[in-house]
């Protein structure tokens, strides 16, 4: 094999999170000023952390009056029904379970909130993902696309950047693996696309997760 190792994004690319995102920016019922906001909408809002998520989404961004109360309902939401419709994607378990068989290192590395990727990670990829890291810029591990946490995902798994490639369905995955001198494999099933993808820059990608192991060879 090429690579040793395999990083991975965690929204788009192995889990479809896209409706329990939405439902958290609408369960913040007490709130009556926030729109809701369209499945389509969220998608095109998710890829930089859930404080960008709800600047997008909140009418004024930052500049509401109550967008501090809203980002801490929609943490206490979204932690407690982050599992309630997301799943992984079709193939995806198989193609973990392949990796390990192969002594293929692996690691997931999210813009989400740290808190969510521990708690998602056991319930959907027990014993499948090595390590994972979610942002946590308050502990000054800066967010992608900063190399910071794939650089201390690389460190974990005990490996190089040139031995090891970033897998995403975003521009933010494609500049992470650039920032971090990595290769990058696009997923085309995620929040994004083939086209927008080949519109920034991918040089490579696959529309179904068996088919990660012909561009690690």
């Amino acid at each position: 094999m090429r690579y040793k190792a395999v990083i991975f994004d965690l929204d788009g690319t192995l889990l479809d999170t896209l409706e329990d995102l939405k439902d958290a920016e609408r369960g913040i019922g007490h709130l009556p000023l926030l729109t809701e906001r369209s499945l389509e909408e969220v998608r095109n809002f998710v890829g930089n952390g859930i404080v960008k998520l709800m600047e997008r989404a909140v009418p004024e961004g930052r500049e509401h009056p109550a967008f501090d109360d809203i980002m801490k309902e929609f943490r206490t939401y979204y932690g407690e029904h982050c599992q309630d419709k997301t799943s992984t994607y079709p193939g995806i378990l198989d193609m973990l379970r392949r990796l390990k068989e192969s002594n293929i290192r692996t690691a997931v590395v999210s813009n989400k909130a740290d808190f969510a990727v521990r708690e998602l990670i056991p319930v959907y990829f027990d014993g499948l993902i090595d390590t994972a890291y979610g942002e946590n810029e308050a502990a000054g591990i800066g967010k992608k696309p900063s190399p910071d946490m794939v650089r201390q995902a690389i460190r974990d798994l005990d490996c190089e950047e040139e031995c090891a490639v970033y897998v995403g369905d975003s521009d933010v995955d494609l500049q992470t693996a650039t920032n971090a001198g990595m290769d990058c494999i696009g997923v085309s099933w995620g929040f994004r696309g083939r086209e927008f993808l080949l519109q920034h820059g991918a040089k490579a990608i696959i529309d179904e997760p068996s088919e990660l192991f012909e561009k690690m060879i």
